[in-house]
């Protein structure tokens, strides 16, 4: 492969797990057994990009833990530790209007139009669940009314107005003040 930016992080190597080479694994997939079904997977390693299969995994507590083609003692698995698991953007399956995978969402702009003023509020940076919806944590930037860092509920219609991947920009409906 000769570019990587088209890579995905869809889990993450937490741990060693035995003494055979075996690592523990954080899926960020919906759902999570999904990120067995993605083959090869791409290491993000301190050392660059490392591609590898998996011969064998299966569910351990709250993640997984599976086993890298090769990876056959625990000194070697635990060069893998703390690795993002990335997979090729082109695997990942079409979704349909209106939806969004938060990759998709990282990095836009975020505006709000708020009292009818639209003002800057940052960037995302990243999301997270809650169990009732998503959150949107914007982080400001040089261009924003502030810089402190807004959490926005992630509610299509109600929170957030619009989405324009071509633009790179989110247009919500939020209090600045929040």
């Amino acid at each position: 492969m000769s570019s990587h930016s088209n890579l995905v992080n869809v889990g993450r190597i937490t741990a060693v797990f035995g003494i055979k080479g075996w690592v523990k694994i954080h899926s960020y997939t919906q759902p999570q057994e999904n990120l067995f079904e993605y083959h090869p997977w791409w290491l993000k390693t301190p050392h660059g990009v490392k591609k590898v299969e998996i011969d064998e995994a299966r569910p351990h507590g709250d993640a997984f833990v599976a086993h890298i083609v090769g990876v056959d003692d625990r000194d070697l698995a635990m060069t893998f530790t703390s690795v993002d698991i990335a997979i090729e953007r082109s695997m990942m399956p079409e979704l349909d209007d209106g939806e969004y995978y938060w990759n998709q969402l990282e990095g836009l702009a975020v505006y709000t139009q708020f009292n009818g003023l639209r003002q800057r509020l940052g960037v995302v940076s990243k999301l997270f669940e809650t169990g009732a919806n998503d959150v949107l944590v914007v982080a400001g930037d040089a261009e924003s009314i502030d810089q402190k860092e807004h959490l926005v509920p992630y509610v299509p219609g109600q929170f957030v107005l619009k989405v324009d991947l071509a633009t790179r920009e989110m247009l919500v409906d939020w209090d600045p003040e929040f």
